[in-house]
């Protein structure tokens, strides 16, 4: 049944409830309805093309409307739609997904736990590192400290994990035994220090909470590599490093969101290689399957496999659609295509450096205080005043501003307090990259003049 947009958007106000949505003011405001997609554009009920310089939420690496993977769902759903992994079932497309999952990770990497999203993977990291540490008789080992403003999801556990605050607020999280410590957010936290000294300091935050707690209650740290719903937070180069040394020197788990990072994002397989650290889990999700079909996981290394499975005992966790066969059919295919086309080679030696090469050039805009950009991930960071790093005293209003100017212009970009953030499809070519520059700059020269700071 065809629809006008009024018509669509009055139906939705009356019956759908958004993620992450103050319901009321989208009523108001009207939803923009999405009517289809093709290669890094999105056309809207008003027939206005918008190029997606959001893949998504971070997930359609290789681009809209891939028949390939369309008829690779069909032809899996007509043989067979579904089958369960409990009760010592499997089904070849898990098999096979698994087999891919483990020959394209670090080595450490031979063990997939599959799930449907991402909150669902860290869920299941929560669960797996409580387990193991019990199975190796240290039930009291069940802390788990992440960062404050980092970002695991939403159900309760991947909300608890998350350090942002008014996530929390809902329902009272975090759950306990979960603890927070600073986020490596130079622009913000660094003072007068350098980023490299800045990104030590921010690090041996985590052996001091070790400390604090008391190694005897201290199971895993977990971070993205790059905190993306936080604002596309790229650590200072010695960040990584530091908390490497203090995990190993604790022997406490090493868990690498990879979530966002994964599959491409940064020009490796993961964010954990880009910033050569060596995690003992990472949940995945999003461009695993580039938000084809709903499917995430957690790769498991050998220490904490080798513990779950030696032991022998059921670990009594897991979810209807594990391993679902379509799912896992349109990954695989997906991360064929990803090898095929070389998309790793191009983000890493030809589109993630002319991006930055672009994006550089916004440092020298009055509303810019910083960029950051690693492979196809970046943040423009609008602040108050350049010299003195002072944000905006209501921070918020202005990202939102600049965002709704950027769909006015033809561009989706996300905003993150004041911060604009860009995760482009990994297909994306250096003529689509002039694009998103040249609507990003017109959206931000806009901005400029509305504030009276041109």
């Amino acid at each position: 049944m065809l629809h006008s947009t009024t018509e669509w958007q009055s139906l939705d106000s009356r019956h759908f409830m958004h993620p992450f949505t103050n319901t009321k003011d989208l009523a108001r405001r009207g939803t923009r309805v999405i009517t289809r997609a093709e290669g890094v554009y999105l056309l809207d009920s008003e027939g206005n093309q918008i190029i997606d310089g959001m893949a998504g939420l971070w997930c359609v690496n290789v681009g809209y409307g891939r028949e390939e993977l369309a008829k690779a769902a069909y032809e899996q759903l007509q043989q067979l739609p579904y089958y369960n992994s409990f009760f010592q079932c499997t089904h070849p497309p898990a098999i096979e997904l698994s087999e891919k999952l483990a020959e394209i990770s670090p080595p450490q990497f031979n063990h997939v736990f599959f799930v449907n999203s991402g909150s669902e993977a860290n869920d299941t990291v929560l669960r797996m590192v409580r387990n193991y540490w019990k199975l190796l008789g240290q039930p009291q080992k069940r802390v788990l400290i992440s960062r404050i403003n980092g970002y695991h999801g939403s159900t309760v556990a991947g909300a608890s994990l998350g350090g942002q605050k008014f996530i929390h607020e809902i329902d009272d999280l975090p759950i306990p035994d979960i603890v927070h410590i600073e986020q490596p957010y130079w622009y913000q936290n660094g003072g007068e220090h350098s980023p490299s000294q800045y990104g030590i300091l921010a690090a041996q935050e985590l052996e001091k909470k070790i400390n604090e707690l008391g190694i005897e209650r201290v199971a895993a740290f977990i971070g993205e590599p790059i905190q993306g719903a936080g604002g596309v937070i790229v650590p200072p180069e010695t960040y990584w490093p530091e908390i490497q040394r203090i995990c190993d020197k604790y022997g406490i788990l090493l868990i690498a969101d990879e979530v966002i990072c994964g599959f491409g994002r940064t020009g490796h397989w993961f964010g954990s290689e880009y910033f050569n650290i060596k995690p003992d889990l990472m949940p995945i999700a999003k461009g695993l399957s580039s938000g084809y079909l709903p499917i995430g996981g957690v790769m498991v290394s050998d220490r904490i496999a080798d513990v779950i499975i030696g032991k022998g005992k059921e670990f009594a966790h897991g979810f209807t659609y594990s391993g679902h066969p379509a799912a896992c059919v349109v990954a695989s295919r997906n991360l064929e295509i990803i090898e095929r086309e070389g998309l790793l080679e191009k983000v890493q030696n030809d589109t993630g450096p002319y991006l930055r090469q672009l994006w550089e050039r916004f440092n020298e805009h009055p509303l810019v205080g910083e960029v950051r950009i690693v492979g196809l991930l970046g943040a423009i960071e609008l602040v108050d005043d350049k010299s003195s790093r002072r944000f905006f005293k209501e921070r918020g209003k202005v990202g939102e501003r600049c965002r709704d100017l950027c769909i006015q212009n033809g561009l989706v970009m996300r905003a993150v307090q004041d911060t604009m953030i860009l995760s482009p499809p990994l297909v994306a070519t250096r003529g689509h990259l002039d694009e998103i520059y040249e609507k990003a700059s017109k959206t931000l020269n806009q901005l400029a003049e509305e504030l009276g700071r041109c």
